[in-house]
């Protein structure tokens, strides 16, 4: 098996050799051109003069004066309702077979279209991923070994003409039959939709695997790492898994996680970042030396940015019709920015609720920064989920604790705003010294929250309790396991239904 390893390695190497990466600018303009003339012809398409756009001296500035910025509420009500009802050449051409079900944490009813251009565009960055494995330190009998993707049920929802269910789930249901091969924990367990049951499958048969790699959403990997360890009555994950040299991980940020998943190893992996959303697979991890992400530029989706601002936004989170609107050659870096993409799903010029800061303009890598929805900004804090994550890692330090998730909202006071926040850890603290330790290190990072301190608001409280808490709420009120987020950022009153169940669990 390591002559095969090498075999592959090598070919991974002379495909390397043989490509090139293409000119972010180009690249894009091709794949706007592409889509447009694909969809000409569909009703979408039609109503926005697509022929007559294919024929502008400048398509990218054309395709923005004639299109809107749609989010799914805009997107459903005028054109993907007849999806649903059956219609075809909606927004795409041909009928639809796969709506993915949003598991993000601004809503749990979005159903995203998913077309077969999606599926092989998902494919082939999927390839990429791969691809870009030879820039990484890892021995040749890796290219042999299984890959574990910890994902949502493959068990789809049928429907009169349709199936739906999570991306990860769709994705894995169509996985080419060269790669069930290597495909962990395999059809038959991925279709268990009982989070609890797949995972005590998963740890009956975890010792006949040999894992390479692992994929998922850390707060349920970490949780099936546990469970497997102690089923098994190990002491960390690499007693019956010594080949496992790479995590793919994805969906939020990973650092949070990193300490606490690490005691489960006998040693650190390889850390790979990839932003596969409902809507598509938007960018990959392809170089060891930077946790940013080279967005994927060649494969049917097209991107835009739109400043993260007061002027741009609206008070329910969304770009405003006469927002000032950048391709990625405009674009620059360390700059928020609200994402908006046009894919071969039919999504055109779709704001998908992530912000995003470009790292790397030459590489065209990016950090997702936080959501447009979770974004903390009632009474003038302007607090980024990005700049949330790094305040939470530097209380890990100072009070020698892990945290991996956490939850903040503004809520009211005698009167005045705090921001109140709950805190998931392995470990107690006082909860006065990390509220004070978490508004210092804000006031440091965030010049708006420190002026906001100074007037609007008035304290800041924590309380830290177990993560498992955080995992029995999601359970309960949204989904455990699979692609499901823990949010962020709560409404008032959405965070004071939260805290009476964490305060019933108590």
């Amino acid at each position: 098996m390591a002559v095969i390893g090498e075999l592959i390695k090598k070919a991974i190497d002379v495909y390397g050799l043989i490509t090139s990466e293409p000119d972010p600018a180009t690249a894009q303009r091709e794949v706007l051109r592409h889509l447009i003339t694909k969809a000409r012809l569909t009703a979408f398409g039609k109503k926005h003069q697509f022929s007559d756009l294919l024929t502008s001296d400048d398509l990218v500035k054309a395709f923005q004066q004639a299109v809107p910025v749609h989010d799914y509420d805009k997107l459903y009500t005028d054109w993907w309702h007849y999806l649903l009802e059956g219609h075809q050449n909606v927004t795409w051409p041909g009928g639809q077979q796969y709506f993915a079900l949003s598991s993000g944490t601004t809503s749990n009813s979005k159903a995203i279209p998913v077309t077969d251009d999606m599926l092989e565009a998902i494919r082939k960055s999927g390839i990429q991923q791969v691809m870009s494995l030879k820039n990484f330190d890892l021995p040749s009998d890796f290219f042999t070994k299984q890959i574990l993707m910890l994902g949502s049920s493959t068990s789809l929802i049928e429907k009169d003409d349709h199936q739906e269910g999570e991306i990860s789930g769709i994705s894995a249901a169509n996985l080419p039959a060269w790669f069930r091969t290597f495909y962990k924990p395999g059809i038959e367990i991925a279709s268990i939709k009982d989070w609890d049951e797949k995972v005590r499958k998963i740890a009956q048969e975890a010792p006949t695997w040999d894992i390479g790699s692992l994929s998922g959403i850390p707060s349920w990997v970490e949780m099936m790492l546990k469970e497997i360890i102690t089923y098994n009555r190990l002491s960390n994950i690499h007693e019956i898994w010594p080949n496992l040299h790479v995590y793919t991980t994805g969906g939020v940020a990973f650092e949070p996680y990193r300490k606490s998943l690490e005691k489960l190893f006998a040693r650190p992996l390889t850390y790979i970042d990839t932003y596969l959303t409902s809507e598509g697979y938007l960018a990959t991890q392809k170089r060891p030396d930077t946790s940013s992400m080279a967005l994927i530029l060649d494969n049917g989706i097209f991107f835009e940015f739109v400043p993260f601002t007061d002027e741009n936004m609206d008070e329910n989170g969304r770009v405003k019709p006469d927002a000032r609107v950048l391709s990625l050659e405009e674009a620059e870096e360390n700059t928020d920015y609200v994402l908006l993409i046009s894919t071969v799903s039919g999504t055109w010029r779709y704001m998908i609720g992530d912000t995003v800061m470009i790292t790397d303009k030459q590489r065209s890598e990016i950090k997702i920064t936080g959501r447009t929805k979770h974004f903390l900004n009632v009474v003038g804090e302007q607090l980024s989920v990005f700049q949330m994550t790094q305040a939470m890692q530097k209380l890990q330090q100072q009070f020698d604790i892990e945290i991996q998730e956490f939850v903040v909202a503004a809520v009211r006071k005698d009167g005045e705003y705090i921001n109140k926040w709950f805190i998931g850890s392995d470990r107690t603290a006082d909860d006065q010294q990390v509220a004070a330790a978490l508004d210092q290190a804000l006031c440091e990072a965030n010049k708006n929250y420190k002026v906001a301190r100074s007037k609007s608001l008035k304290g800041v409280e924590t309380e830290v309790i177990p993560v498992e808490h955080f995992y029995r709420w999601s359970e309960e009120y949204k989904k455990l396991g699979g692609q499901a987020k823990i949010p962020r950022v709560m409404k008032e009153e959405d965070f004071r239904e939260f805290e009476q169940y964490i305060k019933a669990l108590a």
